[in-house]
């Protein structure tokens, strides 16, 4: 008898699954939002509605300027992942709840190293009252960060670029 996927990688799983929808060029990012068991909203990237995603566009301006990950997203025609599920959800849906991340190389399909939320996303993640981010690090590993240490360590306050 097969063993049963547990729980934490049941959800990366499906947010892994979500992320194939995305339209970026460089990565690939799925969302799921779950509280109590219950998803309460999905998300991946791609451009607002109605405007012309990257892929259709057949290039990536970030990726013509070389602009590092994690710096300059006012340059992106993108909605990140994790923005999409919380514009999907109802913010008292979304408190004390977990958000499920994975990230993909979009050329070579390995996870990204290091994933993690950028400095915008965090903002919103804090504000929606979601309690912690669980990130994909392989297929079956991955790294649980409680939100409050988002608020403890401000990397607004040094300046930080990137993540």
């Amino acid at each position: 008898m097969d063993k049963r996927r547990d729980k934490i990688n049941y959800y990366l799983d499906i947010a892994e699954k979500v992320s194939e929808r995305c339209t970026c060029l460089r990565r690939h990012y799925g969302a799921v939002i779950v509280k109590n068991d219950e998803i309460i909203s999905t998300g991946y990237v791609g451009a607002p509605r109605g405007r012309a995603n990257c892929t259709d566009l057949g290039y990536c301006i970030r990726k013509k300027l070389d602009i590092p990950r994690g710096e300059r997203y006012e340059l992106c025609r993108s909605v990140h992942a994790e923005a999409n599920a919380i514009i999907s959800a109802p913010r008292d849906r979304m408190i004390d709840s977990s958000l499920y991340l994975v990230g993909k190389e979009a050329d070579t399909k390995m996870y990204i190293e290091n994933a993690n939320s950028c400095s915008m996303c965090k903002r919103l993640i804090i504000n929606a009252g979601i309690d912690k981010v669980i990130i994909r690090i392989s297929e079956n590993e991955y790294k649980i960060i409680p939100v409050s240490t988002w608020i403890e360590n401000d990397e607004s306050l040094e300046g930080t670029m990137g993540y």
